[in-house]
């Protein structure tokens, strides 16, 4: 069962691929066959239109026909989030967060780096955010720290100066910085908002900070193990395994950042997944060398997995294609 409309739930939200035919366009089926796995793998919530999903080359028409394709699929099932400012003025961007949240998610989501320039101030990214606010009454918002055109971060003092509105539900975090995690996380205590770490070498200690979740580019290549890692970094009886995991995490940061998206659509793809490896992005050649590197991963992958005791959620997907 959904949350309520002012939260999201605990657990992992997947930055969402698009997959798209050879020819470059938007493979709506694949979209599906990919909704169905990110759900079978038990994820909490889904995030469309974000960078993994290319969010920057596709046109405003294949950003709200993919989140609403996405909203649909997972209706009644688990939440959607998609990105809602992509540039222009502030009162452009509320335009579009308006579009983006009539197809039903649940809150759109606001690019940092879009909303004040590298060089200004964070009063000004407070007073433009309080000037969307004003322009978009009442629509749940949620931050991303991506790092395109730039990585702004939102430190605790931001937050803790914007929570208030009761407007902010979620924060995707790319601060690489375990403690300030910790502080921006007792920043929101006691109000509707939920941290999920992108960054997977601080898995374990952000959720045990008291993080909502996670939300990472690995979910496009492992997310049962994710979900796994969600429900038992705590569990005193698998600190081992737990520790394994996260040990795992962290030696596979290199492959899964190399040429992305496009190798994460190549690991599905050698999972059967009916989808092309085209990438609107330039993102770099995916070498021999690159994919030899990810078919190993993906051993590896599913010799943890048994170890755990994990049933891959993409047998299930792939069928349903």
């Amino acid at each position: 069962m959904l949350s309520s409309t002012n939260t999201l739930p605990q657990g992992f939200i997947p930055v969402m691929l698009t997959p798209f035919t050879d020819s470059g366009a938007v493979d709506y089926d694949g979209l599906k066959v990919l909704t169905e796995y990110y759900i079978n793998a038990g994820s909490a919530g889904l995030f469309a239109n974000c960078l993994s999903s290319e969010m920057y080359e596709l046109t405003e028409e294949e950003r709200l026909a993919v989140t609403s394709q996405v909203v649909k699929q997972a209706a009644g099932v688990i939440p959607v989030v998609a990105t809602g400012t992509l540039g222009g003025t502030i009162a452009e961007q509320a335009e579009f967060v308006k579009k983006i949240y009539a197809t039903g998610v649940q809150a759109v989501i606001v690019i940092t780096s879009l909303i004040a320039e590298a060089d200004e101030s964070d009063e000004v990214f407070v007073e433009r955010m309080e000037e969307l606010m004003s322009l978009t009454p009442g629509i749940p918002l949620g931050f991303y720290e991506c790092p395109v055109p730039y990585k702004r971060l939102i430190s605790a003092e931001i937050l803790a100066r914007l929570l208030p509105t009761g407007r902010l539900i979620y924060h995707k975090d790319t601060c690489l910085d375990a403690v300030e995690v910790k502080r921006r996380i007792d920043a929101g205590q006691g109000y509707n908002f939920g941290l999920y770490d992108a960054y997977m070498v601080n898995a374990r200690s952000s959720l045990q900070a008291g993080a909502a979740g996670l939300s990472c580019i690995q979910g496009n290549i492992f997310p049962e193990l994710i979900v796994w890692f969600c429900k038992h970094f705590n569990d005193e009886n698998r600190v081992a395994e737990v520790e394994k995991v996260q040990q795992f995490f962290n030696d596979s940061m290199d492959i899964v950042h190399s040429a992305y998206p496009t190798i994460a659509k190549y690991s599905l793809v050698k999972r059967g997944f009916p989808i092309s490896t085209y990438t609107r992005r330039d993102v770099g050649v995916l070498t021999d060398t690159l994919k030899a590197g990810m078919d190993d991963l993906l051993v590896t992958i599913d010799n943890l997995q048994k170890e755990l005791g994990i049933t891959p959620a993409y047998l299930n997907a792939v069928a349903l294609a």
